[in-house]
């Protein structure tokens, strides 16, 4: 016994140690083969203390300079990333300076194929350019807006399929994945390679399809089985993993990014934004006014919106419930797609568990501004979007997302039924 018992415990091991190097690639043979590293220096002369904070996949590291100015750390993939010199840590009336850059301490960079990439730092006297509170929360808030209106096409097609069917999709954060993933493939270099004009509203449509395939092949036969909505929100969980998990499959760990992903930013006043930020913007709010003019001036959106109040008497006045349904699943599908295109531009980067990494803020939204009700997702979007980029100001990053839940928690004491919700009588 004991000597089989040791045999099951080595061959675990051995499972393991094969788990563990087909699970971290960057981590091989080679130690550590992708390094961002850099020197400090100040009239060559080499600073030590100094902190630099590195950002990018994998989250922030934060490393000192040594005794003789130099710097490393090890990341985890070939991507893009962020390195940002802390002026607060360099001597009394030192500064980094550069004429031609505004932001001398911060510099972008690439890991590339060799794996390494240094970046040097030119220190000297000079003033240190310091941004006031109140253009940090204004440039924060115009983010937020931004942010929240992205939110807003998800969180519109997620109440709506709830407002018709009852379901509480869980799945709907694999339905943003998916257009990011699909725009992916369509503009990439390395696969079909649309122009962005083409590629773009194609993945658009997709996403709409795949809303439409899965009512046929799902969501409508539970629906005509009587499933119970409770079952339905576990199918919604279960079919949430196994769509997630099929794209860690196919497009792996890393996360990619979409043509003109780092576009240069343009000022106005305090506030920066590039033409992707500016076209963003315009994109959701003629998307949302347009589906707003549908859903209220429209024959199909009236019968909605009826569905939405009561769909029995919807049923009885003779419409169509299960036409009507599934086209909201293929206006949500879409949706959520072009959510997601817009949300691989803003992050940016496309990776597996994107839609996953707001689904809550998209049920915070919706549960915010009253469930089963359009314009109470886009009001709640809003909200929780500017919470969510403001609070950057006084909280650490990671715990932005609490904040606007923290919000939601506080608002429903007071309002259950959420901002544009009706009080129903339970019991």
């Amino acid at each position: 016994m004991i000597r089989l018992l040791g045999v099951i415990l080595a061959v675990t091991a051995a499972m393991l140690g094969v788990f563990a190097l087909s699970a971290s690639p960057a981590m091989a043979a080679e130690g550590d083969p992708y390094r961002i590293s850099g020197n400090v220096q100040l009239d060559g002369e080499p600073l030590e203390g100094v902190e630099l904070v590195i950002d990018g996949p994998g989250g922030k590291q934060t490393v000192e300079t040594d005794e003789n100015g130099q710097w490393r750390v090890s990341v985890p993939e070939k991507d893009e990333y962020t390195v940002t010199l802390d002026e607060d840590t360099l001597p009394e009336g030192i500064a980094v300076v550069d004429p031609e850059d505004d932001s001398p301490n911060e510099k972008e960079v690439t890991v590339g194929a060799g794996g390494r990439v240094s970046v040097n730092f030119f220190i000297g006297e000079g003033e240190r350019n310091v941004t006031s509170i109140w253009d940090q929360f204004v440039q924060r808030t115009v983010q937020g807006l931004n942010f929240g209106l992205m939110l807003a096409l998800a969180a519109i097609g997620l109440s709506l399929v709830f407002g018709t069917t009852g379901i509480s999709n869980f799945a709907h954060g694999e339905m943003v994945t998916f257009g990011a993933v699909a725009a992916s493939f369509l503009v990439s270099a390395g696969s079909m390679a649309l122009p962005l004009w083409i590629g773009l509203p194609l993945a658009v449509v997709l996403s709409a399809g795949l809303g439409l395939v899965l009512d046929m092949g799902l969501w409508r036969p539970l629906r005509r089985k009587r499933v119970g909505v409770v079952q339905l929100m576990i199918v919604s969980i279960g079919l949430s993993l196994a769509m997630r998990y099929t794209y860690q499959f196919f497009i792996g760990g890393g996360t990619t990014q979409l043509p003109y992903a780092s576009a240069p930013k343009l000022s106005f006043g305090p506030v920066q934004l590039s033409w992707i930020d500016i076209a963003s913007i315009l994109i959701s709010i003629v998307v949302i006014v347009g589906f707003a003019l549908w859903l209220t001036r429209s024959r199909l959106g009236k019968a909605t919106r009826a569905i939405s109040d009561n769909p029995s008497l919807a049923s009885a006045s003779g419409i169509d419930v299960d036409y009507v349904v599934r086209v909201v699943w293929i206006i949500a599908g879409g949706l959520a797609g072009l959510a997601g295109v817009l949300y691989a531009y803003y992050r940016p980067g496309i990776k597996w568990d994107m839609g996953a990494q707001i689904l809550l803020l998209m049920f915070a939204a919706v549960t915010l501004g009253g469930l089963g009700t359009a314009f109470g997702a886009l009001i709640g979007s809003l909200i929780v979007g500017v919470i969510v980029e403001v609070s950057g100001l006084w909280i650490p990053d990671d715990l932005k997302y609490a904040g606007a839940l923290v919000i939601l928690i506080v608002i429903l004491l007071f309002r259950p039924q959420g901002i544009l919700g009706r009080r129903e009588r339970i019991g």
